[in-house]
């Protein structure tokens, strides 16, 4: 089933309490779906929350856990399924951000990478998915992965291995799912100016260096807004696209490496020469 608007559509978001999550929460509202959110920030949560309802919006359902804790993410998917049936469509927006070179990067920042950014989605889709397909109705699953999701970008090893194994999840529903109407979006945001750019981990790095204050600045003014990669998000539902990108340069930057490898490990190079120059 091809989702031509959201309106009456139950729609499970994660990450909802701020960033893309919170702005694509409130698109969906907005296009009068019905809304079960989930972030691990009660606060940020209970306040989208309100925010949505005051405008009209319709949350049926929200509460506050960890998506890496898996009986938590199945206690949630039961209550909703007890109470409002299956969903039409799953949001897998909720991450975080660990950078870091190899030798810097200890044990915690791999699994919590991991745990949150892969483990996460797999549990909502674990919960969610079986009760889709019983209910015949089709539907969307949309997974948000990363620019990292796709480039070998210097640094992310960690974040790279969450946000690419995320990626081939979502390449095998692709066709998993096709026979029982169930579309598949991966979205590969670029650059967007999220609550991320400021909780960012990075071993071995002061935040607070000049250097590094001017590249976060320089990522801030070309990023997207939380609330264009939303649409970027609800248009690709609509058009049933696989890829979705929230910006131009990741689209382009996408196709060239595919069609160009020897020139996209150049950039890859020098990218990472430019990034271990502020270690030093």
């Amino acid at each position: 089933m091809s989702i031509k608007n959201l309106g009456n559509k139950k729609c499970f978001i994660t990450g909802a309490a701020s960033g893309i999550g919170r702005a694509t929460a409130v698109a969906a509202a907005a296009e009068g779906a019905e809304l079960f959110l989930t972030d691990i920030n009660a606060a940020g949560l209970d306040e989208v929350t309100k925010e949505i309802k005051a405008a009209g919006g319709n949350v049926s359902l929200s509460k506050a856990f960890d998506i890496s804790d898996f009986e938590a993410v199945r206690a949630f998917a039961n209550e909703i399924h007890a109470g409002y049936g299956s969903m039409d469509v799953l949001m897998n927006i909720a991450g975080i951000s660990i950078w870091g070179t190899v030798e810097q990067l200890e044990h915690q920042h791999w699994r919590r990478a991991v745990d949150i950014n892969l483990m996460g989605p797999i549990h909502v889709m674990e919960c969610f998915l079986p009760e889709m397909i019983r209910a015949k109705r089709g539907g969307h699953l949309v997974n948000v992965s990363s620019a990292a999701g796709l480039f070998g970008l210097p640094w992310h090893a960690a974040y790279s291995a969450s946000k690419f194994g995320l990626r081939g999840v979502s390449e095998v529903l692709r066709f998993d799912l096709r026979r029982h109407r169930i579309g598949v979006s991966l979205v590969c945001p670029g650059g967007v100016d999220t609550g991320l750019v400021h909780t960012l981990e990075i071993p071995g790095i002061d935040q607070k260096d000049p250097h590094f204050n001017a590249l976060r600045k320089r990522f801030q003014k070309h990023a997207k807004s939380p609330a264009q990669a939303a649409q970027s998000i609800i248009k690709g539902i609509k058009s049933n696209s696989y890829m979705v990108f929230t910006s131009m340069d990741i689209r382009v930057g996408y196709w060239f490496q595919r069609k160009f490898a020897f020139p996209y490990e150049m950039v890859m190079r020098i990218m990472n020469r430019y990034l271990s120059a502020l270690v030093h």
